[in-house]
């Protein structure tokens, strides 16, 4: 696990459990776009790259299409495999990709893509997806034009360090691509909804950089969100809350 940001090899081992749990969903609007801009349906084969828990699989699997998933985290694979049995499931990462050459039809990274945004993982990428072939990246962004989401960051970016993180953008910066041409960009609104333990301080303490801490440390956060959700006026002393996400989708086809 050499080539894994030290964030993601240790924070993710340490929280394979809490980000099942932590972690929303994708909203049913994710069907249309994997059918239609990235051609998903019986007969096809889709990659899931960087899968994490497999949180992604079951929309996957619901185009018909058949599903390889790659997850170089163990801890972060045996939770996939457990929870979705029967995937072809396999230890691997962005830049060894273990597929032959044009054998997907798709490739979908989903909440992954920022950790190896470079022209290698690029290239093994183009290696595996067949002409024509699609590559979908997908986050689900907290909504920050929520006063108490952006207030959120504030404990999130004073840990955060040299983590590869969807917010800096970062992850833009191997496009335009050679080999690749866009399709689109889309959003959707989205909002994962439980108890404040699950969809708020979980999905904290679920964060790679956060999760690689000390006891004492990942305590003390605790306690600031505790802080938080306690003093904000839409959450104090609620059971269920909803934290509101915007789920973004893009799309690039392999041309040649």
């Amino acid at each position: 696990m050499s080539d894994i940001h030290r964030s993601a090899a240790e924070g993710f081992t340490a929280s394979a459990a809490k980000y099942v749990q932590g972690r929303p969903d994708y909203p049913a609007e994710l069907d249309d776009w994997l059918r239609s801009d990235l051609a998903l349906s019986p007969g096809k084969v889709v990659l899931d790259l960087g899968a994490g828990t497999g949180k992604f699989v079951p929309h996957l699997l619901r185009t018909g299409a058949s599903v390889v998933a790659i997850e170089p985290v163990a801890a972060m694979l045996a939770q996939l495999i457990q929870l979705n049995p029967g995937v072809d499931a396999k230890q691997g990462s962005a830049e060894a990709i273990p597929l032959a050459a044009a054998s997907v039809d798709a490739v979908v990274c989903a909440q992954s893509f920022h950790w190896f945004a470079h022209k290698e993982a690029l290239a093994e990428i183009g290696r595996v997806l067949k002409p024509g072939g699609v590559l979908g990246l997908i986050w689900n962004v907290r909504d920050e034009r929520i006063a108490w989401v952006a207030e959120l960051r504030r404990i999130f970016d004073a840990h955060a360090g040299d983590a590869p993180r969807f917010h800096t953008q970062a992850w833009r910066g191997v496009f335009p691509a050679e080999g690749f041409d866009q399709i689109r960009e889309r959003q959707v609104a989205h909002g994962h909804t439980g108890s404040p333990q699950h969809v708020i301080l979980d999905r904290v303490l679920s964060t790679s950089f956060i999760a690689a801490l000390c006891a004492a440390e990942r305590q003390r956060i605790a306690e600031q969100v505790w802080e938080l959700i306690s003093t904000t006026s839409e959450l104090a002393g609620k059971t269920e809350v909803t934290m509101p996400y915007v789920t973004a989708t893009y799309s690039w086809r392999k041309v040649g």
